[in-house]
């Protein structure tokens, strides 16, 4: 009788060890952006998030994808404290962490789109991966934002239209060394205060890339849009890189593949570009296309400020340089 009672207590202990009625400890991702809704930035997390769900059982998303966490300042923040796991940070900001970052930014450091993806595909990944993840970050992937074209409220066609007026500039080094060669009246703000510091005249002019320009507010108030194509804007995708870190490898494969490839991306927001300049009429911008020669004044008024980010950034700049002119090079053999 003792036995059969001892062997009911052993089976039930067993029976309670075994229970698998709890639920699985999911692991946190929470997704930070500045996507505007009904853009293709925005659909490229909408369809990160579904490739996970789809894909794996792992994960609670929490998609803070809207501005929900305000600037791209709280990102970082929110990246440091573990708060955000997996986030979209332009070239820009990424640059108060790793300041060689700016030089992505710098002034006619890319001929066209062809040439700066086989640089960035071919030279740039690897020494960028190890420059964030001394910051606790891990790369994922390339996500352009468009080459950055100059708008105002009156027309700035060539360097010496933009003396003295009162231009925004970023918090980038390299988006203030662009304003100075053009001899502008420097006026720092961040990207929100923009549309508020024209109505005001707080700010005459300025520069983005079209995709941050056109339909968001920008261009009603500043609606002269000159194509210099100075500077290609740039992001970069990251994750935290302890939470990476602590995932499987085939986690970590699920949310890599989740996020659209550089080639993938890129077709999209490009799509989208040339669909918003052929609409520019229609949303009351008037586009400033320019002639090679007065493309040219463009590349000569900014001639040197590429070597002047590099000695002040210092670090590993002249190591990125020598990357990008090493890629150019290459790119010009294969194509030329």
């Amino acid at each position: 009788m003792k036995f059969h009672s001892l062997s009911i207590i052993v089976i039930l202990i067993f029976i309670l060890g075994c229970d698998t009625s709890q639920e699985p400890t999911l692991i946190e991702l929470t997704v930070g952006g500045s996507a505007i809704p009904n853009t293709a930035g925005e659909l490229h997390f909408l369809d990160f998030q579904k490739s996970i769900e789809s894909q794996s059982s792992d994960f609670k998303l929490k998609m803070l994808v809207h501005s929900q966490l305000g600037s791209e300042e709280n990102l970082v923040s929110g990246l440091r404290r573990n708060r955000v796991h997996f986030a979209n940070l332009s070239a820009i900001i990424t640059s108060t962490l790793v300041p060689e970052a700016a030089l992505l930014y710098a002034p006619f450091l890319f001929d066209n789109e062809k040439e700066a993806d086989f640089v960035y595909d071919n030279y740039l990944v690897e020494i960028f991966t190890q420059m964030l993840a001394e910051k606790d970050l891990q790369f994922i992937s390339w996500s352009e934002i468009g080459f950055h074209n100059v708008y105002g409220k009156e027309p700035i066609l060539v360097p010496a239209d933009a003396n003295s007026k009162r231009y925004r500039v970023s918090a980038s080094l390299s988006s203030r060394y662009f304003a100075e060669a053009i001899g502008a009246d420097l006026i720092p703000m961040g990207y929100g205060e923009i549309v508020q510091s024209l109505q005001t005249g707080l700010i005459e002019a300025g520069d983005n890339a079209v995709a941050l320009y056109a339909k968001r507010g920008i261009d009603q108030e500043a609606p002269h849009y000159t194509q210099t194509r100075h500077s290609l804007g740039m992001s970069i995708i990251v994750a935290r890189k302890e939470w990476w870190d602590q995932l499987t490898i085939d986690q970590r494969q699920v949310v890599k593949n989740a996020w659209p490839t550089p080639a993938i991306s890129r077709t999209s927001l490009r799509a989208e570009a040339v669909q918003d300049l052929l609409n520019a009429e229609a949303l009351g911008i008037i586009v400033h296309q320019l002639s090679a020669s007065d493309r040219e004044l463009w590349r000569q008024a900014t001639a040197g400020q590429t070597e002047r980010l590099a000695k002040v950034i210092g670090g590993r700049s002249l190591e990125v340089l020598n990357l990008i002119e090493t890629g150019k090079q290459q790119f010009n053999l294969i194509h030329n």
